[in-house]
């Protein structure tokens, strides 16, 4: 295995155990019963984006796309 494919390898392992544990880290997105009373207009639903919630979202997009990527290179035969 050349070093190229075992250092991209390791990334791919390393954004697969982000990925899984932002995902678990994340709440649910459905407000339940909050929602028939208006209870789910808050400042930190309006916010999001500021939140905790909000940056959870963004690392899961930034080691989605990191997957993907890593994950086509991993498959083409140019690493070999």
């Amino acid at each position: 295995m050349s070093t190229l494919k075992l250092i991209v390898t390791i990334a791919y392992i390393v954004v697969c155990v982000v990925l899984v544990i932002v995902v678990l880290m994340q709440e649910g997105k459905n407000t339940g019963l909050g929602a028939l009373s208006g209870s789910s207009d808050t400042y930190w639903t309006r916010n999001k984006g500021r939140s905790a919630e909000g940056i959870l979202v963004k690392i899961t997009r930034v080691a989605a796309v990191l997957f993907v990527v890593l994950s086509v290179v991993l498959c083409t035969s140019w690493l070999d």
